[in-house]
């Protein structure tokens, strides 16, 4: 009876140890990409200013203005100004702008207007970096961006709509952090790629504006 016990003790105990440090093993490793995600966007971002609200002006005393002695203006005589003909100007035709012409719209959407000034700056390198590996990337598959983009350091789980059409494969990456609003909208043809600051709604899954056809 004593030996059936402990054997019984020492496969209960053995049990426990399997399950103890691989369950917490692969709870830790689950999380490791997102942290490594969220290092690299801090790391390329390091150079950008924080986003924080405009500053408001001081409040404080004004500044009086210098007591010293007022300075005296030079006496000399006065300086006579040329007496030739006066110039006749042109009077040939005034030119009008075309009817038809519009005068540019300062945008009212869009990255520009849309992401606060650490997005913007993040995002001017992030298509930098991104673009630069892709333009020496031949046939770019949807496999190949992938594998080009999670070398970058961006994960699985923030990259979309990775589709091929002819030649180019498109796709979108997640960049939101820290409450922003920052997306990426791709094209990768090789020489021909183009990578483009995106914006995406604040909260909630990713769906970003309306991309152009």
């Amino acid at each position: 009876m004593a030996v059936t016990m402990l054997a019984l003790a020492a496969c209960g105990t053995e049990k426990a140890g399997v399950d103890g440090p691989d369950s917490g093993s692969a709870r830790s490793a689950g999380t490791a990409p997102d942290v490594a995600f969220t290092e690299m966007l801090d790391q390329v971002a390091q150079q950008c200013p924080a986003s924080a609200s405009p500053e408001a002006p001081p409040s404080g005393p004004a500044e009086a203005p210098p007591t010293g002695p007022a300075q005296t203006l030079p006496t000399g005589p006065a300086q006579t100004l040329p007496t030739g003909p006066a110039q006749t100007l042109p009077t040939g035709p005034v030119n009008t702008p075309p009817s038809g012409a519009v005068e540019p719209i300062a945008p009212t959407a869009g990255p520009e207007v849309e992401l606060n000034a650490r997005d913007w700056c993040a995002g001017i390198l992030h298509e930098q970096r991104i673009a630069q590996v892709l333009w020496d990337l031949t046939e770019p598959t949807p496999a190949k961006v992938r594998r080009v983009l999670n070398d970058l350091g961006y994960i699985d789980g923030r990259i979309h709509d990775l589709k091929q059409s002819g030649t180019t494969t498109r796709f979108l990456v997640d960049l939101r952090d820290r409450g922003g609003r920052l997306c990426l909208d791709g094209s990768a043809a090789a020489k021909r790629t183009v990578v483009d600051m995106c914006v995406a709604r604040a909260t909630g899954p990713f769906t970003p504006a309306e991309r152009e056809q």
